[in-house]
């Protein structure tokens, strides 16, 4: 499901317009973005906990050549699904 279905299809569920349903995810995920910049997390009760991790670094083996390098840290996002979403997909 690409952005344009799903917000078809939630604009169907909530009986609102296209416009107003986009409107209305756009700001979900701006303060989202915005939580996880702060180094928030954020949780959604029912689905799980989303949250930026910081990966440390690590060596890296190139497998044909041989080459080990050193991988910087970086910060990746996280999820970790809910208890009910993981007995619903048991």
């Amino acid at each position: 499901m690409n952005n344009k279905e799903f917000v078809a299809e939630l604009s169907k569920r909530l009986g609102k317009s296209s416009k107003e349903t986009t409107e209305m995810v756009n700001s979900l995920l701006k303060e989202m973005t915005e939580q996880w910049q702060e180094g928030n997390m954020v949780a959604v009760q029912g689905f799980g906990i989303l949250e930026v991790k910081k990966k440390a670094e690590r060596i890296s083996v190139n497998p044909t050549t041989k080459q080990r390098m050193l991988v910087p840290p970086k910060l990746v996002l996280a999820y970790k699904p809910s208890t009910l979403l993981k007995e619903k997909y048991k």
